[in-house]
């Protein structure tokens, strides 16, 4: 079975089963009889370790509504996010394509759980749909051919972002426009690719209000996962449970002309191929 892992009430659970409202889950700790510990971000370098439990248990599920399920990564020690990783969104922005990963950070206080609401602050507040890679194994100077290795899994993200914030200054405050309370929701789960084939090619994308605004194939990056973990690691050490931001596609609301903005009462729906979908309401 593939690790699907979350966090219910604080403690790390799989999700075994799930449908369009609910998911069926174990408590990871109860399962391993405690050689697991209940922490969610404890679990992360125990990944593998969750992969046996995984493959292996025989528990019986208790089923859940998506409106528990807690931000998946609650703490982690770093927050990273690409900027401008797709020629088309870079285009739509006005910006030159990168020669190399445009990194700036996120911070932890303004993680959110995937059904929740985001509250609108001020008139230029946009969305932005993007794989996070979620860090199993750390360290530094990993090799890109081996990247993979130390990944945990997939999540979907939206780097929601107050654009008149991010461009208030010179240079601009991407790390402040992107980082509000609850700006940065992740989730609904992370979803081991370990022997996925297609987990280069996966679509990633949201709808605003049942409007499809973004869907893009990931395959379209500039610089692709393995490339942005294998570089990170070049400069800073990588630690389990660390978040990755790979960057959003075409299709934001600032792209459009006029601007498009989110409204109090607005309805976000993220969707990542193979790994699921989460919905916030704005308010």
């Amino acid at each position: 079975m593939q690790v699907r892992f979350a966090s219910i009430d604080s403690r790390a659970h799989l999700v075994v089963d799930s449908t369009e409202t609910h998911c069926d889950v174990i408590d990871v700790a109860r399962a391993s009889n405690g050689s697991l510990p209940s922490d969610p971000m404890d679990c992360f370098s125990r990944w593998d370790d969750l992969r046996t439990l995984a493959s292996s248990t025989t528990t019986s599920t208790k089923r859940v509504e998506f409106e528990r399920l807690d931000c998946p990564v609650p703490r982690p020690r770093q927050m990273f996010a690409v900027g401008l990783n797709y020629r088309r969104h870079a285009e739509e922005m006005g910006s030159p394509i990168p020669s190399q990963p445009l990194i700036f950070a996120k911070f932890q206080s303004s993680l959110n759980a995937p059904y929740a609401n985001i509250k609108v602050v001020g008139d230029t507040v946009d969305y932005e749909s993007e794989v996070v890679v979620v860090i199993g194994t750390g360290g530094r100077d990993i090799a890109q051919s081996s990247a993979w290795d130390h990944v945990a899994g997939l999540c979907a993200g939206q780097d929601v972002s107050d654009r008149k914030l991010q461009y208030s200054g010179t240079p601009p405050q991407f790390s402040m426009g992107k980082s509000r309370t609850g700006f940065s929701p992740i989730g609904p789960w992370v979803a081991d690719m370990a022997g996925v084939e297609q987990r280069n090619s996966l679509r990633i994308g949201c709808s605003v209000n049942g409007e499809r605004r973004q869907d893009t194939v990931i395959s379209d990056m500039i610089f692709p996962i393995d490339h942005i973990v294998s570089y990170l690691s070049t400069i800073c050490e990588l630690y389990p449970g660390d978040i990755i931001y790979t960057g959003s596609p075409a299709g934001v609301g600032h792209g459009f002309k006029p601007p498009v903005y989110l409204q109090p009462g607005d309805v976000v729906e993220t969707t990542l191929e193979g790994v699921g979908t989460m919905r916030h309401r704005f308010v």
